[in-house]
């Protein structure tokens, strides 16, 4: 069906495992296309880089002329999962699955073309199984089975409870591989557990075999886990430059990372990177190679190269944008606190403070008469770029001629100004 260079690509590059080996398969995908699916359960909408990694895989199967299946999992979520989190997944309506897939597909087609792949629904057998299906398909397993998985052990230790409806999701996802006659499914390493319950099943059933391939789930911006809690994830909806933005503030250590899983820069041309890193290059024009990619995979090529230009000017060079917030304000003076709030009000205080503290607050001016200084038992004399680590020190406003600029983290720019500035300066 395709050569094997593809074949070897895809079975390999931004894989983790295929169980029970990849040869096989890679006989049988030089033999036919095969049927593979990755199945979605829609308790949210929101997609990030780590779910690039397995969109990326699933289309590069479609690319190849496989036969590939995109399963909304209105059945099991009505069930619910468990999440990982300890406590049990929310039961959704029907109008809310589709209205979550909705957003989620929308997202999903900047990585993926839907006209190469079907959409199915599992609701469309789940739904359909008796008293006697269900009692059969909990038969071709054991209960120690269905509870070695690693988190309800981990319940099983903290004395936590484990519902009957989460004992038996592993089966009804399961069962989606009998139902659509699979040869593959893909997810990602946090998904073995389920998948290799419809590998067993679908040799209980049709009595041939089943693979199991898993991608990698990699980490946030700043190395932990990438997570919307953590506040280091690149959003699919994030703009060109909040995204080119974002990934110039990764880690070192992950750049290969990021190109090898996210990317389809040749391996040859990472290998060569990872051995200029080693002979101490500097890494971050690599950074700025992986930013400009990704961000041109997701946006497109002048977006991309507008956004490295922004970055360069406003974080590099430091030069506030052209289109910069103006906030004015009524009060004369005001605390660093204070005033970052007005320009970042989703951050809390405790975060403002700690931004201050850390030097990620810092005050741009002209040079400032005597009349304009800034007020501060620290410091009273003027200055240009002064860092502002002090949250309670003061500035003045009202004696002001122009609005002060502020620079908060790495892209935050605003200035403020007093309401009753001269119209000249409004």
């Amino acid at each position: 069906m395709s050569d094997s260079t593809p074949t070897n690509s895809i079975l390999t590059r931004g894989v983790a495992t295929i169980l029970p080996a990849p040869t096989g398969l890679a006989e049988l995908m030089a033999e036919r296309p095969i049927t593979l699916y990755l199945g979605i359960d829609p308790t949210g909408a929101f997609l990030h880089l780590g779910h690039l990694v397995v969109l990326r895989k699933l289309q590069q199967f479609a690319e190849a002329g496989h036969r590939v299946i995109l399963l909304i999992g209105n059945g099991t979520v009505k069930i619910g999962d468990p999440t990982g989190r300890d406590s049990s997944r929310p039961v959704l309506t029907e109008a809310e699955i589709e209205a979550n897939f909705a957003s989620w597909q929308d997202q999903a087609s900047k990585v993926l073309d839907f006209s190469k792949i079907e959409i199915k629904r599992n609701g469309d057998w789940l739904d359909k199984l008796t008293f006697v299906d269900l009692v059969k398909l909990m038969a071709k397993t054991t209960v120690q089975q269905l509870i070695e998985r690693d988190m309800f052990q981990d319940r099983i230790k903290k004395g936590q409870p484990i519902f009957g409806h989460e004992i038996i999701y592993p089966l009804l996802q399961g069962y989606d591989s009998v139902a659509m006659d699979v040869d593959l499914e893909i997810g990602g390493t946090d998904q073995t557990f389920n998948m290799l319950m419809g590998r067993q099943l679908q040799e209980a059933y049709h009595h041939h075999q089943k693979w199991v391939l898993t991608t990698p789930i990699i980490n946030g911006l700043d190395g932990r886990k990438m997570s919307k809690s953590f506040h280091n994830f690149v959003a699919l909806t994030d703009s060109a430059n909040d995204m080119y933005g974002k990934l110039m503030s990764l880690a070192d250590d992950q750049i290969l990372e990021y190109f090898t899983l996210l990317t389809d820069v040749p391996d040859t041309e990472i290998i060569a990177m990872r051995k200029a890193m080693a002979d101490g290059a500097n890494p971050m024009e690599f950074k700025k190679h992986l930013a400009l990619t990704i961000t041109t995979q997701l946006h497109s090529p002048a977006a991309a190269a507008t956004a490295a230009e922004h970055f360069q000017a406003t974080i590099q060079d430091k030069v506030a944008p052209s289109d910069i917030l103006i906030i004015t304000t009524p009060a004369a003076s005001a605390t660093v606190l204070e005033l970052v709030k007005l320009g970042t009000p989703e951050l809390s205080n405790t975060e403002i403070r700690r931004l201050s503290e850390q030097g990620g607050v810092t005050l741009f001016e002209p040079p400032a008469t005597a009349d304009s200084a800034i007020d501060s038992a620290a410091n009273s004399s003027p200055s240009v770029g002064r860092k502002l680590s002090d949250p309670t020190e003061i500035i003045t406003l009202k004696s002001r001629a122009t609005p002060i600029t502020l620079k908060v983290g790495k892209k935050r720019w605003f200035q403020v100004k007093f309401a009753t500035m001269p119209a000249s300066q409004k």
